[in-house]
């Protein structure tokens, strides 16, 4: 059976890296999927297939023409996520090409989203794709008139996971608050530099050798920087393309079944210690709260964005993919020039995270916060860091803080270390490219919606809320209002708020921390409220 897929579109765009020939071009060199985005990096059953499946029904209720692809041939069963049969065959590249992965995509319940079953029911194992026939399957799916192509990776370091993950234009990571997870996924970025280097020197059989030798003298997996660092001793232009390397590998993190406040910051943390002590971009996506609705949807064989769309992890998984369409929108629009390769430790500022011009409370709250995160026995630094490296991250964060809370030796510390200008810092990267581009987009269709005669809901209010990057808890702290409360204004669950005149008061504090008009917001709002309440026959109290 075939899967209803739309033409062509005209602007299918590049894929960054070694693999770029695999996955932009078809048969006959044509370009034809736009996004190709791929879901790994993590061990098994941390819920890449929730995160794969979902994002793809998401594109196809766009309106997108969506390919959803099982590349996991032994553990994922996507099929079963739409009440399908698995599939039976692998299609045969070599007869068919493009034709015979045309043929042997389902269409699913939802309308524009076809899926590429992994054949389960084989009677004997698919071939294993390894150089030219992977290199041909690749080029086959991108040769698929789809605007969106979404690849559950499955879990591993396997040759083809990495090389899926690479070839991606948005590679997603996906772990939960384990450390078995978050170390598969340490493990994972350290195995896909050493891929993609490999891959970049595959023409030069001198480095290749230069390369191996170094990982032989390591005698373990190294982080990029570590690598990088070894190469610098031992070829200078060597070491400045593997530097080039690390800085072009960017993925993005999910944090699923997230359940108390350190849960959905650790992506955050993760994203700022790669950047330090691994010297690549572990960009945080966001997170998907722990929801007992999605085993329910599992089990009624239906993706969560159809059975369960106004759950909370319903709404974790929507805000993902618009920040997914915000980055394919925005990709490489602001990409900034690689820094040199770090040779000297981190500054005092850059080791808490702040600028030169930071007040003492500001360091006294970004101590508090790297304290949390280099904490012994913390999530965040499993497997990043062994007791030795963890107790000197602690020492360097106290001498920080004394140091910089100290006037006399700051100042002393600021006159011997920038005597010019103050260097970029590796560990400063504070900013969330998804969440900005996700901001921007928002901000725009923002600006088309509001007007004098809007109606503000629930929904429009927590729109304006992520387009601000303001988060719940924000305004809770600044407004004394329980998380609760804001919860129901923006979900509309008119029956949790308390009397009238309380929730006047809070429509008033939210819109002024939102910077709306509060009269208007009020106004709207409470309209809608009372409309409910009057139709359910409630008194207004």
């Amino acid at each position: 059976m075939h899967g209803a897929l739309p033409p062509t579109p005209r602007n299918a765009l590049p894929v960054r890296g070694s693999l770029a020939k695999w996955a932009n071009e078809g048969e006959g060199g044509a370009k034809s999927v736009g996004r190709f985005i791929a879901v790994g990096a993590g061990r098994g059953g941390v819920g890449k297939s929730l995160v794969a499946v979902n994002l793809a029904v998401y594109f196809a209720q766009l309106g997108k023409g969506v390919v959803l692809v099982d590349a996991d041939g032994a553990g994922s069963n996507l099929h079963a996520h739409f009440g399908l049969k698995a599939a039976r065959s692998e299609p045969d590249l070599a007869d068919g090409g493009a034709d015979a992965i045309r043929s042997a995509l389902v269409p699913t319940s939802v309308p524009g989203l076809s899926l590429l079953p992994a054949a389960h029911d084989a009677a004997t194992p698919g071939l294993v794709l390894r150089g030219a026939r992977k290199g041909r399957w690749l080029a086959a799916l991108r040769a698929l008139p789809a605007e969106y192509l979404v690849v559950d990776v499955g879990p591993g370091q396997g040759d083809l996971a990495l090389d899926l993950m690479l070839a991606a234009d948005i590679p997603i990571a996906v772990t939960v608050p384990e450390p078995p997870a978050i170390e598969t996924t340490y493990r994972f970025l350290r195995a896909a530099f050493r891929r993609r280097l490999r891959r970049a020197l595959t023409r030069d059989k001198l480095r290749s050798t230069i390369l191996e030798r170094a990982l032989f003298e390591l005698g373990f997996l190294p982080s990029p920087i570590d690598l990088v660092r070894k190469l610098d001793k031992m070829d200078k232009a060597l070491a400045e393309t593997a530097w080039a390397e690390a800085q072009a590998l960017r993925v993005q993190l999910v944090v699923n079944q997230t359940r108390v406040r350190t849960d959905t910051e650790l992506g955050a943390w993760m994203s700022g210690l790669v950047s330090r002590h691994y010297g690549v971009v572990l960009d945080e996506l966001g997170h998907v709260e722990q929801d007992d609705t999605v085993w329910l949807t599992v089990r009624r064989n239906k993706p969560l964005l159809v059975d369960s769309p106004t759950s909370k992890s319903a709404r974790n998984v929507e805000r993902l993919a618009r920040r997914v369409l915000a980055l394919a929108a925005s990709r490489g629009a602001d990409l900034a020039p690689a820094p040199s390769i770090p040779t000297e430790d981190p500054t005092l500022y850059a080791v808490l995270g702040v600028t030169r011009s930071a007040s003492d409370e500001e360091i006294r709250r970004a101590y508090k916060r790297q304290r949390e995160i280099y904490a012994t026995g913390g999530l965040a630094t499993v497997s990043l860091l062994d007791g030795e490296q963890l107790a000197a991250a602690q020492s360097k964060l106290d001498e920080a803080y004394d140091t910089l809370l100290d006037l006399v030796r700051r100042r002393a510390y600021d006159l011997s270390t920038f005597p010019e200008s103050e260097p970029q810092a590796l560990s400063a990267r504070s900013t969330r490219p998804a969440l900005a581009a996700e901001q921007l987009m928002l901000q725009a269709e923002l600006q088309r919606e509001i007007g004098p005669d809007t109606e503000f809901t629930g929904a429009l209010l927590r729109k304006v809320r992520e387009s601000q990057g303001i988060e719940l808890a924000e305004i809770s702290a600044k407004t004394k209002i329980g998380r609760n409360y804001l919860q129901a204004l923006e979900d509309e669950r008119f029956e949790d708020l308390p009397a009238l005149v309380y929730t006047r008061g809070f429509l008033v504090e939210v819109a002024k921390q939102l910077r709306l008009d509060p009269s208007h917001v009020q106004k709207t709002y409470l309209r809608r409220l009372r409309e409910d309440l009057t139709a359910r026959g409630k008194d207004l109290a």
